[in-house]
């Protein structure tokens, strides 16, 4: 009794916000994210002018992946993963320490013009291999070693990170193009993993219908032909295969993944926004890779407008839907949003659209729809942060850590 007293006054003595993973990440990564793309809006607008690490095109190209998406992630994993394994997750001055590494990396990229290229890197790059730390020692304490996969995935995303950082020091494109797209394909993958995880059991808990059951064979498919693609492309292969050949396995992972996702059956989920809005952002995975199909097809579809599909589209949906809905749930309270969320769920659906149509289709006038993008994104995630701001800073409803 008495140490259950001690646990309990210390959990009570311990800043909500510094409980569990998904607070400070989720809370401080969507304000980011309202800030970053405010601010590239206006660069865009030719409003203001930045002098961040590097320069303002790799600093919004950067920072949307490993600034905003990777904080998200960590929060995501570092909750999860007490779930899975029973252990308590990183929560207090661990917690704080990695919070500290992530926004001590946000304020140098922005404003670290003028400071050591260096110091802004190893600063940066800090991030994510002590996430994967942290969350590696949870489960070899637990000894549950299924979820290990997401250890080498985060170690890879600090390769990609790197990668980008060594274009910057050693001044070579290349190097931040190539770190920046296998970023894109490893999200990607995890978004496919995660979402092949969560969505049925989702789907059938928020309508009250059957769960449906995997196939294997098509999850194989699906995640296969997904690592085939990073690996090419990370291992500098794509150059030798001819496009007919890419495109064809562009089309199959497209197709792999949309029968995925139909068969999950969107149509039962049309009154449950914390469900319907993860599907919406399921969808634009096969959307991403028909466009890259097509674009090795030979038809003229930009790259930028087939990567925007991924991280625009089903990114900055499916982070949004998860945080929604993993804030309610691991806070002890109802899965119940406020009715602002469903707006603010449009919100984000109608700026990734935009952004992906008319980069592909209206070139010429894209740029004036960009800011209509930009502030459906903006208020999309502001809506998040007004409404799940009292939530994230205060104890569980139920009473339980975290």
């Amino acid at each position: 009794m008495n140490v259950q007293v001690t646990q309990q006054a210390k959990e009570d003595a311990l800043a909500p916000l510094l409980r569990q993973a998904f607070r400070p990440m989720f809370l401080f990564g969507a304000l980011f994210s309202v800030l970053a793309m405010a601010l590239w809006g206006l660069v865009l607008s030719g409003a203001v002018s930045l002098n961040p690490y590097a320069n303002v095109v790799f600093w919004h190209q950067h920072e949307m992946l490993f600034g905003f998406v990777a904080a998200i992630i960590v929060g995501f994993l570092l909750t999860a993963v007490q779930n899975w394994t029973g252990v308590r997750a990183t929560h207090g001055y661990p917690l704080l320490w990695l919070t500290l590494i992530w926004l001590a990396g946000r304020l140098l990229m922005l404003f670290g013009g003028s400071v050591p290229a260096v110091l802004v890197a190893v600063v940066d790059l800090a991030f994510l291999p002590t996430a994967a730390l942290f969350f590696a020692a949870i489960l070899l304490k637990a000894g549950k070693l299924k979820n290990m996969f997401f250890v080498p995935v985060l170690l890879l995303l600090a390769v990609c990170n790197l990668l980008m950082h060594l274009g910057v020091l050693l001044n070579q494109f290349h190097f931040i193009s190539h770190g920046s797209t296998n970023a894109v394909w490893l999200i990607t993958l995890i978004m496919a993993v995660v979402s092949g995880r969560v969505l049925p059991m989702f789907t059938a808990n928020g309508t009250q219908t059957p769960r449906v059951q995997p196939v294997a064979w098509l999850d194989k498919l699906a995640l296969g032909s997904l690592w085939l693609i990073f690996a090419l492309h990370f291992f500098l292969l794509v150059q030798y295969i001819p496009s007919a050949v890419m495109s064809a396995l562009f089309a199959v992972a497209a197709l792999a993944t949309l029968v995925r996702l139909v068969r999950v059956r969107f149509w039962v989920t049309l009154k449950v926004p914390l469900v319907w809005s993860l599907h919406v952002a399921v969808a634009f995975i096969p959307i991403g890779l028909a466009l890259f199909a097509l674009r090795y097809a030979g038809m003229n579809i930009s790259a930028s407008t087939a990567i925007h599909a991924l991280t625009a589209g089903a990114m900055g949906i499916m982070i949004l839907s998860m945080m929604a809905r993993v804030s309610l749930g691991h806070s002890g309270r109802p899965l119940q949003p406020k009715r602002l969320m469903t707006l603010a769920f449009m919100l984000i659906i109608v700026a990734a659209s935009v952004r992906v149509i008319t980069g592909g289709w209206f070139p010429v006038s894209a740029l004036g729809w960009y800011s209509w993008a930009i502030a459906a994104w903006v208020l999309a995630y502001g809506f998040y942060i007004v409404i799940y701001f009292p939530i994230l800073t205060t104890p569980r409803a139920d009473g339980r850590p975290g």
